[in-house]
């Protein structure tokens, strides 16, 4: 008997290494495939897209997809976004190890891992009370205790740790929310899909400079809408 659980128990660890192993895999492919072959240069996104393991945030049915380039369903109307978004917004924000950010739209919690990977401090709203929680919990299973989730309305941002380095908004509203240009420090940079919900949307990259706020319109982009509480 004790040695039939010895190979039970050598058969589990072996599983589990070749299961990490394939996983590491996926990732490095999703990197090389989908990020690398399409400009993404940021050697620090690179490397915390490669190590966040994205089937962790996504629903189990989902799994099997988690590391394709598509968004995948999350629940409550919401999604996460595919890999190559994730990456293009983070890219913009040049992000440095002292930053610290803010991002509207917590999700499932895997952009803010990924903001985790590369800053000291992270704080992220989600509107949908029980988003929040799950990605909360999550978050803190995988030991990320840099990341800080909000339950709230994101469109009023988070005055009492602004300003902030930068911001990125995960949801589309019609317009770009004024307390969220106000939290921004200056020389710091927010990225944001704007547009109606029912229609292709506008990521912009907005700049602060001396005071003034620079627009570049980026790309078309598709992103579920910016919800606000009643």
């Amino acid at each position: 008997m004790k040695l039939l659980v010895l190979i039970g128990l050598i058969i589990a660890v072996e599983t589990h290494q070749f299961l990490v192993q394939d996983e590491q895999s996926l990732r490095n492919d999703m990197v090389r495939q989908q990020l690398e072959a399409r400009g993404i240069n940021h050697d620090a996104t690179l490397d915390a897209m490669r190590k966040v393991q994205r089937h962790l945030f996504v629903p189990p049915q989902y799994r099997a997809q988690a590391y394709a380039d598509s968004p995948l369903s999350i629940g409550h109307g919401q999604t996460i976004s595919q890999p190559y978004i994730v990456a293009y917004m983070t890219q913009l924000l040049d992000l440095k190890p002292n930053h610290r950010v803010l991002e509207i739209g917590t999700g499932s919690g895997y952009q803010a891992a990924v903001l985790a990977e590369m800053v000291n401090e992270v704080y992220t709203i989600e509107i949908v009370k029980e988003l929040g929680q799950q990605a909360e919990k999550l978050l803190d299973s995988l030991g990320y205790a840099n990341v800080t989730v909000i339950i709230g309305d994101g469109y009023k941002g988070l005055e009492t740790k602004a300003p902030f380095d930068a911001i990125v908004v995960t949801a589309a509203p019609d317009e770009i929310p004024p307390p969220l240009i106000k939290q921004l420090k200056d020389g710091g940079k927010m990225v944001i899909p704007v547009g109606p919900p029912a229609a292709v949307q506008t990521l912009i990259l907005m700049e602060k400079q001396n005071g003034k706020v620079v627009e570049t319109k980026l790309t078309p982009v598709r992103f579920v809408p910016f919800t606000r509480s009643q």
